[in-house]
Order: structure tokens, then C-alpha cells, then sequence
């Protein structure tokens, strides 16, 4: 549930509240010029009255002066545009916070349009016209045909662009509006692209009106360094107390915006009027009149024929065509825009054709004239009933003449910049497709050369697809950077490695031959320990010597040989060695302790395991083919010797059939 009131009661709140703010404020300012002041006027009363006429004046009221000379009211109708930003800012606000919109997607829904806005302005309304009957009774009083007309305005504009921006600036609004133009601005908006040049309109003369009124404040502060003695003079003849010269800056500082919009119409070339019959133009001057003193007014140049200093200030409407050329051919040449992230990151919009540009660039040029004119009609106004009866700019002629300039200095630069866009666009397309080509083949280069062949072939541009869909323009021209279609299309998945030295398949064949493991003969899962240094070692004595030289001698014919017989001999020794060693047979301890030449002696096959004598196999026993195999133990054996771990068969090469040195001596039977 919402924790607020009702949306009508919320509104009224909103606007009642910006309508206080602003004339609170002024009333504060006013109070304290009145505290300040040594010699006042009137009492606190008259300082609300006249701080309740100027919150009317700052809304485009006209006021009347009861107070004169002669006796007979004189109107006041220039109104400060400095105090008419505060109150246009206050209801945007109070409209924006009634609407309530929520900034989260699951959120309430926010309060009708109609509703807010109406609940803002009936609130802003109801205030203003309790400071205007209160004010009616003092010297400056309002005119009621202007307060019917000036002050629902300056509330009810405001007010609906607060309610709009507040709902995400629908389209719908606007939509509406469009029928309502005249036949010649509808045919400007017409097309499938008609929003996007609307917005580019709108901001190019956005941005040509900040360049007029901003080239007019430049003028205004040139102005018064050429005439600074005079406006030193008329600031120093007004009053004489710190507080009224406080009071005279003041008001100069919130009329200086209506002296930009004077100083801009200036430069346009109809200039303005300093009371009736009297216009200050560029190329001549008429005499002015007997004016008032004060700062801004000695800032007027000087009666006669204009200066080339005078018509240098036509560079400011140019200054503006430019910028709003610029604004529309960035829009028309297309401009991206971010709407993701990743393939999805921005959209290019297709370039408008040179007829939509020029027409985009005089709906931008009228919107910029509608600006200039109602700004000019809101700086000036009556300040007498004879002489001053017309002061400031003409608006019917400003608007029109700011729209000529934009559109004379801004059709030219919108076309050829517009066009050299493109071509920037079409050569850095191209640029970036021959770095892309180049840095492609470069990387493939050392491929193709180290696979002669077995690499895919060099990139081949691809031909557009007959059929496909190409974007085009409105006027008919293919997007510039579209044109994708000379990317490589072959070998999508580069290897990850190189090695120019070999070719392809040698490098495959090594990776292949590595990654083979080679085929070892498995060894015991028991790996066998080596026998002490002590157990083959003789005790001493001619028994010792007699038995290292027949060991010596057995295992000279054994190398000398090669043969089966010796490598039989050998495994056959090793397992009775292994045997006797594992079983702890007494016999070889026996003769290990005695010294029996026959201990160390190399065993033949058959040698004693657990006291059981084996027959032997094999080319020891008179085998010639070479081929030994050891017979299976039997169940008995197994039983005896559980410790002896099982042994693989052991290929042998064949025995020589010619042995180059003398026969070895006889092996020694095999023992039990």
C-alpha cells in the first residue's frame, strides 16, 4: 500500500509549497533591504506589498505605479527573467515529486498525469491569487487581465513538463500535438525516422538558442567596459546610502538576462527599441531618448551609423548556425548508440539522406526563431504611457530573422559536413578492414609455412551473400560500416602452438612417439633385497683362494660364451642364492661358515630351495633351441617356500652357432 495521501491532495500540497518558497523568498530579500535601509518609506506592510508585486512582475505581470510625479499611473511591464527561473524550477519540482513514480520496475504504479497536474497548479494558483488581492491595494498593483493570463501560464507549463519528465517522456503527448501543426511543419516530421530527427531538432536548437542568448551576455559585458564611466556615473547618481546601491545591483544582476536577449536580438539585425521611433540597429543608431539612469542603459551604443566594430557582432548568429549544422549532421551521419553490453553493446542509426538533413535543419531553425521570439517578448515590455510606452526588442521580428540566420549559415555547413562524415566513416571502415586483413595474414603466416599444406589455405575475401539483407539509409545509401564482408572466413580454430623447424606430420609423429609408453617386463610387486657384502665373501686360507679363482674362471666363460647355458646358469644360481637366503637353509650356512669352496661357487639351475632339489630345463640341461622356460612349481614346492615370490619368464637370444673363444670350463652338477 502507498504511505501517502490521495495524488489530488499530494499535488495541491506540491504546488502550494512552490508558490511559498518563492514569494517567501522575496519577502525575505525585501525585509531585510527595508531593516537595512535608513530612511524607509513605509512600514513592513508596504515591504510585503511591493515583495508580493514583484513574485506577480517575475511571472509576466504588468504592474501599475499609483505613486508618480505627475500623478497619473504609469505601467511597469519589464520583467526580471532571473525572477521567473525560480518559479518555473519550483513547479517542475512539485510537479516531478507528485506524479510519485517509482524508480523501481516492481513498484507502485505512479499517479495519473492529470491528476498530479491538476493538483499542482489549482495548489500554485491558489497562492498566487491570495498575493495578488493582497497586493491590489498597494502603490504597485496588478492588472487582472494580465494576472488571468500571465500567472496560469507560468504554472501550467512548467507543470506538465514536470509530469512528463516524471512518467519517462512518453510519446503519446506529443503525438497528439502533431495534427495540431500546420501542413508545411507536419511534411518536416514525416518519414520512418521522424522521432530521431525530431530529437536532433529540438536539441540543435536548444543548443543555437544557448549560443545567441550566451554571444548576447559576451556583448552586454563588452558594452560596459567601452561605456564604463558612464555606467559608473549612473550608478553612483541613484543613491547615495550602501543599501539602495545594494538594492540598484540587485536588480541589475536580474535584468541581465533580459540585457542578453536585448544584446542577441542586436546582433541579429532588427536590434530594439528604446521607446517609440527610437531603434538601435547594427548598421545605424537612432538618438535615444531621455532615459532613466541606470548601469545597463548606459551600455547602449552610441547613436549615429554603425562601426565595424558594430557589425562584428554578426559573428554571433553565425556562431549559432554553425552550432546547430554541427548538432544535425552529427545526427544525420549516423551516431551510436549504447543499449548493451557484449554483441549487443550499441546500434548504429542509418544516415539521413541530404533532403531530411536540410529538412531537419529548417524545423531546427524554426524552433530556434519560436525560442529567440518568446524570450524577446518576455524581456520587454511598457514603462510609461509616452516615450517608453515600447521598450525592448520586437519579437515578431526577432524569431523570424534568428530562424533565416540559422537556416542561410547552417544549410551549407549541416551538407558539406554531413557528407565529410561519411567519408570519414567509409575510410576508416576501410582502414580498419586492411589492418584487420594485414595483421590476420601475419598470423597465419608461420603456420602456412611450417605445414606446406597440411595448414588451411590464405584467407580469400568473402563475397557478399546473394539475397542478404544490406541496411540502407532513408535515402537509399548502404551504411559505411557495414561493409564487413572482406573479413577471413577460413580456419576459425588456429592451432595453439608453432614450431616452424619441423613439419606438421614429423611434429605429430614425435608427440605420438613420446606419448607411447614402452613395454618394460613387469617386475615382482616384491622387490628382492640385495644379498650382504659378507655373504659371498670367502673366510680365508687356500680354500678361499681356490674358490675366488673358480668363480672367477666360471664367470670369465660365462661373458666369453654369451650363451644360453651362462644366462641359465646364472638365473638359476641367483634363485638358489635368493632361496637359501629366504629360507635360512642350515647346508649354506654350514658352508659359509667352514669356508667350502663349493659355497661360493655360482649354483647351476637346480640349486637347493627348502632342501628340495629341482630338475633343470633348458640350455643348461641341453637344450639347443635357446628357448627357456621354467617349469610350474609344484603345489608342494609352493607350500614349502611361501616367501619366494613368482618370477616371469625371461626371454634369451638364441646360442651362437660359432663361438669365436675356447670353451669355458665344464659347470659343476647341480646339487641338492
Amino acid at each position: 500500500m502507498r504511505d501517502r495521501s490521495p495524488g489530488l491532495g499530494a499535488g495541491l500540497l506540491g504546488g502550494a509549497v512552490a508558490a511559498a518558497l518563492g514569494l517567501g523568498s522575496l519577502a525575505v530579500l525585501v525585509l531585510a533591504l527595508w531593516i537595512s535601509s535608513p530612511y524607509p518609506d513605509s512600514g513592513p506592510d508596504g515591504a510585503l506589498h511591493v515583495a508580493a508585486a514583484l513574485w506577480l512582475l517575475g511571472h509576466g505581470v504588468e504592474l501599475v505605479r499609483t505613486d508618480t510625479l505627475s500623478g497619473v499611473p504609469q505601467p511597469v511591464g519589464v520583467s526580471p527573467l532571473l525572477l521567473l527561473a525560480l518559479p518555473v524550477w519550483l513547479v517542475h519540482r512539485a510537479a516531478r515529486d507528485a506524479t510519485d513514480a517509482s524508480p523501481e520496475p516492481d513498484g507502485p504504479p505512479p499517479v495519473p498525469a492529470r491528476t498530479a497536474w491538476t493538483g499542482v497548479v489549482i495548489g500554485y494558483l491558489g497562492v498566487g491569487t491570495a498575493a495578488a488581492l493582497y497586493c491590489s491595494g498597494g502603490e504597485l498593483r496588478p492588472q487582472w487581465g494580465w494576472v488571468t493570463v500571465c500567472l496560469p501560464m507560468a504554472a501550467a507549463v512548467p507543470a506538465a513538463a514536470g509530469v512528463w519528465t516524471a512518467h519517462g517522456c512518453p510519446r503519446g503527448p506529443l503525438r497528439r500535438l502533431l495534427p495540431r501543426l500546420p501542413g508545411p511543419v507536419r511534411a518536416l516530421l514525416s518519414g520512418p525516422d521522424a522521432w530521431a530527427r525530431l530529437a536532433a531538432a529540438v536539441r540543435a536548437a536548444a543548443a543555437g538558442t544557448a549560443v545567441l542568448a550566451g554571444g548576447g551576455a559576451l556583448l552586454v559585458g563588452v558594452s560596459l567596459v567601452l561605456h564604463g564611466d558612464g555606467a559608473r556615473a549612473s550608478f553612483l547618481q541613484l543613491t547615495a546610502g550602501w543599501t539602495g546601491r545594494f538594492a540598484v545591483l540587485l536588480l541589475g544582476i536580474a535584468l541581465i538576462p533580459n540585457a542578453a536577449v536585448w544584446s542577441a536580438s542586436y546582433a541579429l539585425g532588427p536590434g530594439f527599441v528604446l521607446g517609440a521611433g527610437h531603434l538601435v540597429r547594427p548598421l545605424a543608431s537612432d538618438p535615444a531618448p531621455l532615459l532613466p539612469p541606470f548601469p545597463l542603459l548606459a551600455a547602449v551604443p552610441d547613436p549615429g551609423p554603425g562601426t565595424r566594430l558594430d557589425w562584428a557582432v554578426g559573428l554571433v548568429p553565425v556562431a549559432a548556425g554553425v552550432t546547430v549544422a554541427w548538432f544535425l549532421a552529427r545526427a544525420a551521419a549516423g551516431r551510436r548508440w549504447r543499449t548493451g553490453a557484449g554483441e549487443q553493446a550499441g546500434w548504429r542509426a542509418a544516415p539521413w539522406s541530404a533532403v531530411r538533413t536540410a529538412g531537419a535543419l529548417v524545423l531546427a531553425a524554426l524552433l530556434c526563431g519560436t525560442a529567440v521570439s518568446l524570450l524577446a517578448a518576455l524581456s520587454g515590455g511598457r514603462l510609461g504611457t509616452g516615450t517608453l510606452a515600447d521598450f525592448g526588442p520586437v519579437w515578431w521580428q526577432a524569431g523570424p530573422v534568428a530562424a533565416l540566420w540559422i537556416t542561410v549559415t547552417g544549410m551549407p555547413v549541416t551538407l558539406i559536413s554531413r557528407a565529410w562524415r561519411l567519408w570519414r566513416g567509409r575510410a576508416r571502415a576501410a582502414e580498419r578492414a586492411g589492418r584487420a586483413a594485414t595483421e590476420t595474414g601475419a598470423a597465419r603466416a608461420p603456420l602456412m609455412a611450417a605445414g606446406k599444406g597440411a595448414e588451411s589455405p590464405a584467407p580469400q575475401p568473402s563475397k557478399p551473400v546473394k539475397g542478404a539483407r544490406t541496411a540502407s539509409g532513408p535515402g537509399g545509401g548502404q551504411l559505411e560500416d557495414e561493409l564487413y564482408d572482406f573479413l577471413p572466413t577460413g580456419d576459425p580454430y588456429p592451432r595453439a602452438w608453432r614450431d616452424d623447424d619441423l613439419p606438421g606430420a614429423s611434429r605429430w609423429e614425435a608427440l605420438r612417439a613420446a606419448s607411447t609408453p614402452a613395454r618394460t617386463p613387469e617386475q615382482p610387486s616384491t622387490p628382492t633385497p640385495p644379498p650382504p657384502a659378507d655373504a659371498l665373501r670367502p673366510t680365508g686360507g687356500p680354500a678361499a683362494d681356490a674358490s675366488r679363482l673358480a668363480g672367477g674362471r666360471v664367470a670369465d666363460a660365462s661373458r666369453s660364451t654369451g650363451g644360453p647355458a651362462a644366462d641359465a646358469s646364472r638365473l638359476a644360481g641367483g634363485r638358489v642364492a635368493d632361496a637359501s637366503r629366504c629360507t635360512g637353509d642350515p647346508d649354506a650356512d654350514a658352508s659359509r661358515s667352514t669356508g667350502d669352496p663349493a659355497a661360493d661357487v655360482p649354483q647351476p639351475a637346480g640349486g637347493p630351495a627348502a632342501g628340495v632339489s629341482r630338475p633343470v630345463t633348458g640350455p643348461a640341461a641341453g637344450d639347443p633351441s635357446g628357448r627357456y622356460q621354467e617349469p610350474d612349481p609344484s603345489p608342494a614346492t609352493a607350500a614349502e617356500s611361501p616367501s619366494e615370490p613368482a618370477r616371469p619368464a625371461l626371454p634369451h637370444p638364441a646360442a651362437p652357432s660359432d663361438t669365436s673363444g675356447p670353451p669355458g670350463p665344464a659347470e659343476p652338477p647341480a646339487t641338492a
